[in-house]
C-alpha cells in the first residue's frame, strides 16, 4: 500500500445476529444527525429493543451518562450474542436500491491520513460541541458505530474496485433487508486476498471528498491524536475509521439542502429586524403549497431563502444589498464561496442582522423540509429553507482547501446505520 492515496483496510465487522432481533430493518436507523425529531427517535426505539439508535443516540439526563450508557449497551449486546463479529477481516460491498436509484460502494477501515496530505477532502466546517459528543461516545463504546460517506471518482471503467464490487454482487449477500423508506439494502463480505489487493491498488491512486459525516471525520482525527504513541509501528486501531466509499463516476450522489430552524426567533421578530436593516433583502409573501414555494425558490436567481413559521405562509428573501454583502462577507475567500447561500445566510442574516448565537440550542439543522416546517411551528420559531449546492462547486472548493459553512449540503442516499459496526478490538483495523 502507498501513502499517496486512500488505504482501505479489512476489519472484522460486528453485525446483528438475525435470530436475536425481530428483523434487520427494525434494528437499523438513519445516521445520528438525521434522527432529529423526538417522534422519530421514539419510533426507532420501539421498533425493536435492540435498535441501533440506542447506541448512536442514547437517552439520559446528561452527556456523561448517555455516553456511559452507550458503552454498557454495546458490551451487553456483544456478551448476549445480539451483535457478533464476523469470523475474519473483510471489506464489505454495500448496495442501496429504490426504484431506478442504485448506489453501490465499499465499506472498510480507512487509514486516517493527516489533513495536510489532502487525501480526504472536507468541505464543511464543524461544530465543536458535536465533535466532542461523538468523540465521547466513541471512547466509551470503543467503536465506530456508523460509517461516514466518502465519494471518489474513477475513470468510469469497470476495473479495480468497480470490478470487485460488480463480481461480488452476483453472490449471495450476508444481509438483505428493506427499510421503511423503501430502500433495499444488501451487504456482502470480500475476503479473497487477490480481490483485496485489487481494491487496494485501485484506491491508492485516488483521494476522496467527504460527502456526509464531517463531524465523524473530525472525531476520528481527534481520537487518533489522543492515542498517538500507543504503538511503535503506528498500528493503533484508532488510526482507522469506518467509511463507505462510493465511486460517483459510476454512482452519482444526490445533493440536497439542509435547512435551519431558529427556535427562539419568531418570524415577526425576524421580519422586523430585516425592516430595520433597510434595503438588506427584498421580502415577498408567497401564498402557495410548500412544493410550489420550493420551486419558486429554486427558480430565483442569486441568493435566496424562504422563511416560515409553519403556519402555511412563506416569505421569499432575495436580492441582498451589495453594500451589505461587501461589508459582512469575507472578501478574501474565493468568489464561489462568497456567493454560496449558506455563506450569505451565516455571515449576513445569522451573524449580522439576527445575531443568532452559534449554538445547538439556537440553531437546528434539519435535513427534511417538512420536518423543518413542523419544528418551526412546534417551537414558535422560524424555519429557513435552503437550496442544494451543486456537487461540482463543493468539490472545486474542497480541492482549493476552502471549507463551506457548516451543514451546507446533504449528500445521499446515506448508508443505513446498524448493518455493520467496527470496534477497535477488531483485527486488522
Amino acid at each position: 500500500m502507498t501513502a499517496e492515496g486512500l488505504r482501505l483496510t479489512p476489519f472484522r465487522g460486528l453485525r446483528y445476529a438475525p435470530d436475536r432481533v425481530s428483523s434487520l430493518a427494525a434494528v437499523t436507523s438513519p445516521p445520528y444527525d438525521v434522527v432529529v425529531r423526538p417522534d422519530g427517535l421514539r419510533h426507532l426505539e420501539t421498533a425493536d429493543p435492540y435498535n441501533i439508535v440506542r447506541l448512536i443516540l442514547p437517552q439520559a439526563a446528561d452527556p456523561a451518562t448517555r455516553h456511559r450508557q452507550a458503552g454498557e449497551t454495546l458490551r451487553r449486546w456483544r456478551s448476549d450474542g445480539v451483535l457478533t463479529p464476523d469470523p475474519e477481516p473483510a471489506l464489505y460491498v454495500y448496495e442501496q436500491r429504490r426504484g431506478e436509484l442504485l448506489q453501490r460502494g465499499i465499506i472498510g477501515a480507512l487509514c486516517l491520513s493527516p489533513p495536510e496530505d489532502g487525501i480526504v477532502l472536507p468541505h464543511e466546517e464543524v461544530i465543536a460541541e458535536v465533535v466532542e459528543d461523538r468523540a465521547a461516545l466513541m471512547r466509551e463504546t470503543a467503536a465506530n458505530p456508523e460509517p461516514l460517506l466518502l465519494s471518489y471518482r474513477s475513470g468510469g471503467t469497470r476495473t479495480g474496485t468497480t470490478a470487485v464490487i460488480e463480481r461480488t454482487t452476483r453472490r449471495r449477500p450476508l444481509v438483505a433487508t428493506t427499510t421503511e423508506d423503501g430502500f433495499s439494502h444488501r451487504l456482502w463480505s470480500v475476503t479473497d486476498p487477490a480481490e483485496l489487493a485489487e481494491v487496494d491498488a485501485d484506491l491508492s491512486a485516488h483521494r476522496a471528498l467527504i460527502a456526509d459525516g464531517h463531524h465523524r471525520w473530525a472525531t476520528y482525527l481527534r481520537l487518533r491524536a489522543e492515542h498517538t504513541g500507543e504503538t511503535t509501528d503506528g498500528s493503533s486501531p484508532w488510526n482507522y475509521g469506518l467509511v463507505l466509499l462510493v465511486d460517483t463516476a459510476r454512482y452519482p450522489l444526490q445533493v440536497r439542502a439542509i435547512h435551519r430552524v431558529l427556535p427562539h426567533l419568531p418570524l415577526k421578530r425576524a421580519l422586523d429586524l430585516l425592516d430595520r436593516a433597510d434595503g438588506s433583502f427584498r421580502v415577498r409573501t408567497i401564498e402557495a403549497p410548500l412544493d410550489e414555494v420550493l420551486e419558486e425558490l429554486d427558480d430565483t436567481p442569486g441568493n435566496a431563502f424562504v422563511l416560515t413559521e409553519g403556519d402555511g405562509s412563506f416569505r421569499l428573501l432575495d436580492r441582498p444589498s451589495p453594500a451589505l454583502l461587501a461589508r459582512t462577507v469575507d472578501g478574501g475567500r474565493p468568489e464561489a464561496w462568497r456567493q454560496l447561500d449558506a455563506t450569505v445566510l451565516h455571515s449576513v442574516l445569522l451573524d449580522e442582522i439576527w445575531r443568532i448565537p452559534d449554538h445547538s440550542s439556537d440553531i437546528s439543522y434539519i435535513h427534511h423540509t417538512e420536518a423543518a416546517v413542523e419544528q418551526a411551528a412546534l417551537h414558535g420559531g422560524t424555519a429557513v429553507l435552503m437550496r442544494p449546492v451543486r456537487e461540482e462547486t463543493v468539490r472545486s472548493l474542497a480541492e482549493q482547501g476552502v471549507t463551506m459553512p457548516r451543514k451546507s449540503t446533504s449528500f445521499g442516499p446515506k448508508p443505513a446505520t446498524g448493518l455493520v459496526l467496527r470496534t477497535v478490538d477488531s483485527a486488522a483495523g
